[in-house]
């Protein structure tokens, strides 16, 4: 840094705060360190009598902290994402719309690890609204070196780190299995539950049946809903365990779905079972505990869904570590620890 009077500063960066005083009105940091002065900041400067100032001296090879900020920025910022304003040497990402946020890890962590900069955000695979705020980076210095930023941007995917996936319109349809709810013998329960979850999104239900518990008449019943209904999300609530008469599993199977898991490693939610069908139609099991239980597997995978988001086995099989729900007396769901 060097000292300057404060008449030549314009165009530098301020070494420290500088603190202006008025009895009974003030006594705050009027600029930051890290500010860069402007042609109309020197009388404010000079009233809180600074004639001379500390500033670093300009090096083509180092980048300033709000410079860095938005070249930090500029790797973060995908689809459906807008920024803030510069703040002392912060920035922060805000989603534009509702939507299931996707987060490169590998090129966070990347980031992360190389030192001096840093990105904190949200976790991936969850919903966002519409003004969010998503993530926010800064260098921890005052200023970096060009050539540190440049490797770490070539280090990771030329791809953003973050992107949100906005939600699809979808027709959806609902199989109740169970013998007793196709006699009557007992009122479905499960089928509101189910239209409450898909209401939080843009569905439209084309379809329901209670085919019973006879696998060949779910299997036909779900084949229909896509056939005949272009249903292109398909729920079977129920007959998920291992009862003798719960054939849901067998019943997804024979439609001829690729199988993505059957059983998941979230409590509750470990019968959960998930398939696509033809050109992309999600098949659900939805074991009972969706019905009774506030959050579920069923929370964590619709969101995707919605999105269009292809889920894999590799990822189920992760979600045991924060697959289990605590059932808090008061829920916070997504702002918990659950599913992540």
């Amino acid at each position: 840094m060097k000292l300057i009077k404060t008449e030549d500063a314009v165009g530098t960066v301020l070494c420290h705060d500088i603190t202006q005083i008025i009895k009974g009105v003030t006594k705050d940091a009027v600029f930051r360190k890290g500010h860069i002065v402007r042609e109309e900041d020197i009388p404010v400067l000079l009233s809180c009598g600074k004639e001379n100032l500390y500033v670093w001296e300009t090096d083509e090879n180092m980048m300033h902290e709000n410079e860095a900020a938005d070249f930090l920025c500029d790797m973060c910022q995908g689809e459906n994402l807008r920024r803030g304003k510069v703040k002392e040497g912060k920035l922060e990402l805000f989603a534009e719309c509702d939507g299931l946020l996707k987060v490169d890890e590998a090129g966070v962590l990347a980031v992360n690890s190389a030192g001096e900069m840093m990105i904190a955000s949200r976790h991936g695979n969850f919903p966002v609204k519409a003004g969010d705020k998503v993530a926010g980076t800064r260098i921890i210095p005052l200023v970096i070196e060009k050539e540190k930023l440049l490797k770490v941007r070539d280090r990771i995917s030329s791809k953003p780190l973050y992107n949100i996936l906005p939600y699809k319109h979808k027709k959806a349809a609902i199989i109740a299995t169970g013998s007793e709810v196709k006699k009557g013998l007992i009122e479905d329960t499960f089928t509101p539950v189910i239209e409450a979850k898909l209401a939080e999104y843009d569905t439209e239900i084309v379809y329901k049946a209670q085919p019973g518990d006879e696998h060949e008449l779910i299997t036909a019943q779900i084949l229909k809903a896509v056939n005949e209904y272009d249903a292109d999300l398909v729920l079977c609530t129920g007959g998920m365990s291992v009862d003798p008469d719960d054939r849901t599993p067998l019943a997804i199977r024979n439609t001829g779905a690729r199988i993505v898991c059957y059983g998941a490693p979230v409590l509750p939610g470990a019968m959960f079972m998930l398939g696509y069908y033809g050109s992309g139609t999600a098949i659900m099991g939805l074991p009972g505990c969706v019905m009774f239980h506030g959050r579920t597997i069923f929370d964590l995978v619709l969101p995707r869904i919605m999105a269009d988001d292809e889920v894999f086995p590799g990822e189920i099989a992760a979600l045991g570590t924060g697959g289990l729900c605590l059932n808090c007396e008061v829920c916070s769901f997504p702002n918990c620890g659950f599913g992540k």
